[in-house]
């Protein structure tokens, strides 16, 4: 999903890691592995600018495995760009499980 949303210039912030620079940074990274399907996130919250071109989602993630699942949030920067939304700056971090799971 993040490929198709992305800009081509975006940053990836990954935890415990560097950033991933660029879309096919972005998708040569990602080439081999599994094709992750367990990922879920809900939006807690999100903003636009008044000038309609930049905003921002930020909430929590979980991602199931078959022996663990992880819990996180994260915060995503979305650019208006030819008219569609595209992600400019995305990362997160580990957090623990929500009260609310």
């Amino acid at each position: 999903a993040i490929l198709e949303n992305a800009a081509d210039g975006f940053v990836k912030l990954n935890n415990g890691s560097f950033p991933i620079v660029g879309k096919l940074a972005f998708s040569e990274q990602m080439q081999g592995k599994p094709d992750i399907k367990e990922i879920s996130w809900q939006p807690e919250d999100a903003e636009a600018s008044m000038s309609g071109d930049l905003g921002y989602s930020w909430g929590n993630w979980k991602f199931i495995t078959p022996d663990t699942t992880f819990y996180g949030n994260y915060v995503t920067i979305w650019k208006k760009e030819d008219g569609k939304w595209r992600i400019v700056l995305d990362g997160g971090s580990d957090s623990p499980k929500p009260k609310t799971e």
